[in-house]
């Protein structure tokens, strides 16, 4: 793949910008602890995943705070441990506090200088506004769930984006989308026929965390480790 071919770049957020694994067991491991569950990280994120997306099919228009919460509570149930109001808040409202990964700026500064940016994501306005924040760049357009009314991997995002590429009279076929979740992004990235690159933030670790296993066709042209790879084989190809 010839990076230089392309003048725009979508991205979903948590996973591969925000390390919304660690802020989601930043809640849910001192939750176990205190109703008395040894489990590990990934243990807690691998049955909580398959629960945010039911939440996610079953509430389309709910903000991700409510989203977050009935997981939670979901998650809760397949434990055999009931949550709380309180702690199911706590998740809700936690988005914000959630780290950036520590490449994420500064592959995203230096992107920057090449191409168009674009956010496509899996949350609210107030959210992403939070997490932003954490990120400090200027995104050329932002598509959230709280946009579309839906989430991803629903077409939604994806149809948002066709019109977003007609409005920055950005052919197609020069975008890129570039994510985490094979699940979220590169299954309904294949279905309307984008190509896209695989930021493989576990891939030093096994099993799927806190996405889903993949469910449908995928590919991806190229795959990276880390944002900082990526931007700087972006840069190279520059």
């Amino acid at each position: 793949m010839d990076l230089s071919a392309y003048d725009a770049l979508s991205f979903d957020c948590y996973g591969t910008l925000i390390d919304w694994e660690s802020g989601i067991t930043a809640v849910l491991a001192p939750w176990a602890r205190e109703v008395g569950l040894a489990l590990g990280d990934d243990e807690l994120l691998a049955t909580y995943g398959p629960n945010e997306a039911r939440a996610q099919i079953s509430s389309p228009t709910a903000l991700y705070p409510e989203i977050l919460a009935d997981a939670f509570r979901g998650t809760g149930e397949d434990l055999g441990v009931t949550v709380s109001d309180q702690w199911a808040q706590r998740l809700g409202s936690s988005v914000p506090d959630w780290p950036a990964f520590p490449d994420s700026h500064d592959a995203l500064a230096s992107l920057a200088e090449s191409y168009t940016l674009i956010i496509l994501s899996n949350v609210h306005h107030a959210g992403f506004a939070g997490s932003n924040a954490r990120l400090d760049v200027q995104f050329d357009r932002i598509i959230t769930a709280q946009d579309v009314g839906a989430y991803k991997p629903a077409p939604n995002h994806f149809e948002a984006l066709d019109a977003t590429l007609t409005e920055l009279q950005t052919p197609k076929d020069r975008l890129l989308h570039v994510a985490q979740s094979l699940f979220h992004d590169h299954v309904p990235a294949k279905t309307h026929g984008l190509e896209s690159v695989w930021i493989n933030r576990r891939h030093d670790r096994s099993g799927w965390g806190a996405t889903p296993e993949p469910t449908g066709e995928f590919t991806y042209a190229l795959e990276f480790p880390s944002m900082r790879a990526f931007a700087e084989a972006a840069q190279e190809a520059r």
